[in-house]
């Protein structure tokens, strides 16, 4: 027996909620540990199964993994037990977490082998693992994949400096070959870098362990190695798709909600997109208020062409928003253009939300264009099941807009991205239930 969210929706909801540490940045940062034999302290991690599972499979490592409260863990990565990488536990447990790819790069660097199951995880479409290998490939490691136990092995135990131009800017795939560069010999310089805010953070942790990184921002980074690397400590920023999530939450209920502790200099584009939408949002200290709003008008083009909002490699807009934004158009004013380029079934959540009511029309797996009720007509709740995280969080903020009741199955997809998502939106007044 699955669980189940069971809501009723069509109540405006109202208080405050703080965002959870950044899940894609807990994966890289906790992996990173792995570079030192020293003790790392990391807090604001989020209470996930993803990031749970990640810490788990440390422990299972070898790690020495602490949990000082809540949100606070300290690793320390004295010993690591090689064999542990060719056992069937490592298969099970690394083969079906998206983020045990992660754990590659500093095992590379430090150690000069790992073996690696092949990954399983969202079903989003292909997500190519192209970027971290050819990566590491360039700094010098050989790759044997060995067909019978379905295990990539890897000899990295002369890693070099060198020039890497990425084939493409893969947040996860610089973070990697990043963690293997700081430990190799001469100067690594990765070009077409990936910069979002995640990767950021890592930098500076990894620079504060006594790695030299310049260029952190930019998508141009350069690294020079280092013999070894010592301890930290390090904070997540607050996720910055939990934030939009919210954000979109509040327009489509109609609620005055308040978003604590945003980080807001980090948030990028995401703000101004969901304003293009019509929300009203400001700025009070580093919390985001958004007033209840009965509508909300989607601006058009300067020129009055119908508005596109697509995603883009950071700055620009992360396709992780644009489930969110898809839902929220619903009951705007005016008509938007979705354009999801970076994957290619991401979009195929929308045949429920048209059973909800939703105006859309599907021009092809990438694009789908909104046309907003305005709320003069209400959504209608149904029975649904949750394809992937992201759309399972927009699914379950159309649920809570739409009139009487809606149940959302499969929400360990939800959970995988999102800690103790019911609890705290009950705290705000939401009518739903686990089953």
């Amino acid at each position: 027996m699955t669980n189940a969210f069971v809501i009723n929706g069509g109540k405006p909801l109202k208080g405050e909620i703080t965002p959870q540490g950044a899940k894609n940045e807990a994966l890289q940062v906790i992996s990173a540990v792995l570079l030192t034999a020293e003790k790392v302290t990391i807090s604001n991690i989020p209470d996930i199964k993803d990031v749970n599972k990640l810490i788990e499979l440390l422990g299972d490592m070898g790690v020495i993994v602490e949990r000082i409260n809540e949100h606070t863990y300290t690793f320390e990565a004295k010993d690591i037990n090689q064999d542990f990488f060719l056992s069937e536990t490592f298969k099970s447990k690394g083969g079906g977490l998206r983020g045990s790819i992660m754990i590659v790069g500093p095992l590379l660097a430090r150690f000069g082998k790992a073996s690696i199951p092949k990954p399983g995880g969202d079903k989003i479409g292909r997500r190519r693992l192209d970027t971290h290998f050819l990566g590491f490939e360039k700094l010098g490691a050989q790759f044997n994949y060995n067909p019978e136990n379905g295990f990539f092995n890897v000899d990295a135990s002369n890693l070099q400096g060198t020039y890497i131009l990425l084939d493409e800017a893969s947040v996860t795939g610089t973070a990697n070959v990043v963690m293997a560069a700081v430990l190799a010999k001469g100067t690594t310089t990765i070009y077409n870098a990936a910069c979002e805010p995640y990767l950021q953070q890592l930098c500076k942790m990894l620079s504060r362990m006594g790695a030299k990184i310049n260029g952190i921002g930019s998508n141009l980074l350069t690294i020079e190695g280092v013999e070894k690397l010592g301890g930290t400590e390090h904070r997540l920023l607050p996720d910055m798709i939990e934030i939009g999530s919210f954000i979109g939450l509040a327009a489509m209920t109609g609620s005055e909600i308040t978003i604590k502790d945003v980080q807001y200099k980090e948030l990028g584009m995401i703000p101004d997109v969901f304003k293009r939408l019509g929300i009203k949002l400001e700025l009070r200290g580093d919390d985001i208020f958004i007033p209840a709003q009965e509508h909300y008008e989607i601006e058009t083009f300067i020129d009055g062409s119908i508005m596109t909002i697509a995603d883009a490699p950071w700055p620009g807009f992360t396709p992780d928003l644009l489930s969110i934004v898809l839902v929220v158009a619903i009951q705007a004013k005016g008509s938007v253009l979705i354009h999801q380029k970076m994957f290619e079934s991401r979009l195929f959540f929308v045949d429920k939300l048209l059973d909800m009511g939703a105006q859309i029309i599907l021009c092809d797996p990438h694009r789908a264009t909104v046309i907003g009720l305005d709320n003069q007509v209400k959504l209608r709740g149904i029975s649904m099941t949750s394809p992937d995280i992201r759309a399972g969080v927009s699914l379950l903020i159309a649920a809570l807009s739409a009139q009487g009741q809606s149940t959302i199955y499969n929400i360990e997809q939800i959970e995988r991205g999102y800690q103790h998502i019911d609890t705290r939106l009950k705290a705000l007044g939401a009518d739903i239930t686990r089953i």
